[in-house]
Order: C-alpha cells, then sequence, then structure tokens
C-alpha cells in the first residue's frame, strides 16, 4: 500500500497503514507530534503502536530542535544480522546445546562480563577509534559518568524485554545469525537525564504533552544532548558488533569441521537521530521505532521469536522520509499479553523453536505482536525483500 494522509496540525500525518487499526491513544500521540513548532513532516510505519513518550513507528522530521523523547531510553538500539556458510543440514537434530552455549557467550536481561570485553581478540573486527570513543566518555553528563565501570562491562550484552540472539534458516536453507539490543543501561539513563532537562527548559512549558519537550539548536542543553546521544548511539553499534564476535565464534567452536565464514554484517539502528536534508531543508529526523530505508540501504525488520524476519533494502521514499517499520509491532501491551497468554500458548506458538517458554516470556509471545507478513506488505513501497528468515534458536533476557 502506499500511505493514508491524515490531518495535523502543523504538517499533515502520513501512514503506512489503516488509522482504523492504530489504537486510539497512540494516535492521539501523533496528533500531539504535530502541534510542535519545529516539525516538518510526520512518517508513520505500519508497526506503529503507542509509546512511552511518543509513539512507537513514528518518524519525526523536525527543523532546529529535537525531542529525546521521540528517541526513547534505549538509544541506538538496532539490529544486526550475518549470513553464513552453514545450511540447515549442518544442524544437529537438538539445538539446546547451541542454545547453552550461546547464553554462556553472552550475557542476558541485567547481565554483565566480568571484566570488559577486549575488541582486539576478535579477528576482523574494526578496532579503530575504540579508544577515542571511550575517551569521549569524558564529554558525558556529570549526573550519569559513575557509570562507566558498568558501561565498559555491559559492552557486548543482550539486556531483555524484546531484545534477542537468534540462529535462523533463510528459505533457500542458508544460516544467518541475527541479534537485537542497544545502548543497554548506560544509554537509558542518559536519555532519561536529558529528558528530565528538556521538560524543565521555559519554550517547553505550553506544549501539549510534556514528553514532547525539545532541546532547541544553538543552546547549551542542545549541544550537550547531542554529544550523549551520538555517543550512545555509537555504544549501541558497538555493541551489537562484540555480541556478533562473541557469537561467531560460538557458530566457530560448535561447527569446527565446516570452517564457518561469514559474509558482511547488515546493521540498522532503529531508535536514532539523523541529520538528513529534504525539499532543501536541512532537518533532524528521529526515528523511533523505524529504519533508514534510503535506496539500496540494507535493513532488517524482524517478527517475533516464533515467527520470523525479513532483510530487506530500502527504495528511497522520501514521503517517509526514506524509512521503514522496525518490526511486527506489538498489538498489546506486555500486561495485556501477561493476562492473556500462558505458558502453555507460549509453547504452542515456539513449537520448532529452541527458547524460553516459561511465565517469563510470556509477555514477547507471538500473538502479541502484529503478524508480520502484513507488516511487510504494507510497506512494498518503502523496501524490497531480500531474504526471509525462520529462527530455530531464540535467545532472550
Amino acid at each position: 500500500m502506499s500511505y493514508v494522509e491524515m490531518p495535523g496540525a502543523k504538517v499533515p500525518i502520513r501512514m503506512w497503514t489503516d488509522p482504523a487499526t492504530v489504537e486510539d491513544v497512540a494516535l492521539q500521540q501523533l496528533r500531539n507530534v504535530a502541534t510542535l513548532p519545529w516539525i516538518k513532516g510526520l512518517a508513520v510505519m505500519p508497526d506503529v503502536h503507542y509509546g512511552k513518550g511518543a509513539t512507537v513507528g513514528s518518524v519525526i522530521a523536525m527543523q532546529g530542535a529535537v525531542c529525546p523523547a521521540a528517541v526513547g531510553v534505549d538509544i541506538g538500539c538496532g539490529m544486526s544480522a550475518v549470513k553464513t556458510s552453514l545450511t540447515a543440514n549442518d544442524l544437529p537434530g537438538d539445538l539446546s546445546r547451541l542454545r547453552s552455549k550461546i547464553e554462556q557467550a553472552i550475557p542476558v536481561g541485567r547481565g554483565m562480563h566480568d571484566s570488559p570485553v577486549e575488541p582486539g581478540r576478535f579477528h576482523g573486527l574494526a578496532t579503530a577509534g575504540w579508544d577515542d570513543f571511550w575517551g569521549r566518555f569524558d564529554g558525558v553528563a556529570e549526573a550519569v559518568k559513575f557509570r562507566e565501570e558498568r558501561a565498559l562491562k555491559q559492552m557486548g550484552t543482550l539486556g531483555s524485554g524484546n531484545h534477542f540472539c537468534e540462529v535462523c534458516v533463510d528459505v533457500s536453507g542458508s544460516i544467518w545469525l541475527m541479534l537485537h539490543s542497544g545502548s543497554r543501561n548506560i544509554g537509558k539513563e542518559l536519555a532519561e537525564h536529558h529528558i528530565g532537562v528538556a521538560q524543565q527548559l521555559p519554550h517547553n512549558q505550553g506544549l501539549v504533552d510534556r514528553d514532547l519537550a525539545v532541546f532547541v539548536a544553538d543552546t547549551p542543553q542542545m549541544k550537550a544532548y547531542e554529544h550523549d546521544l551520538y555517543w550512545a548511539q555509537e555504544y549501541a553499534r558497538n555493541n551489537r558488533s562484540i555480541m556478533m564476535a562473541l557469537l561467531k565464534d560460538v557458530i566457530r567452536k560448535e561447527f569446527k569441521k565446516a570452517k564457518v565464514t561469514f559474509e558482511p554484517e547488515v546493521s540498522c539502528h532503529h531508535n536514532y537521530v539523523s541529520r538528513e536534508r529534504y525539499e532543501g531543508m536541512d532537518l533532524l529526523v528521529t526515528r523511533k521505532g523505524a529504519i533508514r530505508a534510503g535506496s539500496g540501504e540494507y535493513g532488517i525488520i524482524p517478527g517475533s521469536m516464533g515467527t520470523g524476519s525479513y532483510i530487506v533494502k530500502g527504495l528511497g521514499n522520501e514521503k517517509s522520509f526514506n524509512s521503514a517499520s522496525h518490526g511486527a509491532g506489538r498489538r498489546m501491551s506486555r500486561n495485556a499479553a501477561k493476562r492473556r497468554f500462558s505458558t502453555k500458548d507460549l509453547e504452542e506458538q515456539t513449537r520448532g523453536v529452541e527458547c524460553r517458554k516459561d511465565s517469563g516470556v510470556v509477555d514477547e509471545i507471538p500473538g502479541a505482536y502484529k503478524p508480520i507478513e502484513q507488516v511487510i506488505d504494507q510497506q512494498r513501497d518503502l523496501v524490497e525483500v531480500v531474504a526471509q528468515l525462520k529462527q530455530v534458536v531464540c535467545v532472550k533476557g
């Protein structure tokens, strides 16, 4: 489908889904965003749903301003995927050992490594700029500097919620590695600090929603936020790189005889800010639950833990600010999922996938998400599908 346009106070709201299927609270969030004085465009992806601070699945283009709550607290959250030389025939019948080895190598939940992971130990991992990256931690907000040791030890860890690490099979039988994570606790604390600062600024006192408080260009608060934002986005990308290196190590050791090789990595943020130019304007584009889908750019759109995922290539649709969805999108809240589904439902919906099937991940059950095939179909003018994957191992925090 192409987009449906709804009226908005300052800009129209372009939606790549049927507005009738979107919760009222999410629609109200979008209408609120469209009232911001600095807004120049608003695109809504097919995985749209209500989110804390701002709508998940929204692309907000502003001039001279950025809204930290519209980025979200998991700054730089995103996906990475790698195609391997393995095929489905190489996999053992029982995948529990492989899942266990991945869980041993990559801390999940609130876990961290006993000591910081040294990137130089991994063959082929780009380490240029690593010292510069950590050197820039000295410039982050004073309020979170005491978290440095934790940030060092959480580099290369998964987290919880909808974050995952998977072994997948594509339709041709090739094995892929895929993971989803962000900037861990350090990104969360940086985001919460700056959201709090923004909400106290005088120019934000008359907004319809205090969560939409912005920083404006050429102010010390904006400069401080941009420093921490871009640092956290880099932390998230490095975090995924380290995890992927750890995951590759597990695969090499478990499949020694196959002498596994790996194709170039596909990696994309889906909670972030980027400086981009549209219609002659230099804009700050915030994607919360959306990936960049410029012409020929590769991206990843995952489903839920029992369905599948897609590797896509962007079509460069400027009406969406070169964007596409970041996943299937929730169709019910975590609490609603826990009330509606049982561990038995989880077992049934994840049959054939080696994964957790306990009450701690019922809120991540496939039934709590929109059908990924429908979400993909609604954005055929935004991306083309390159590969379709189905997970056989899924590790969650």
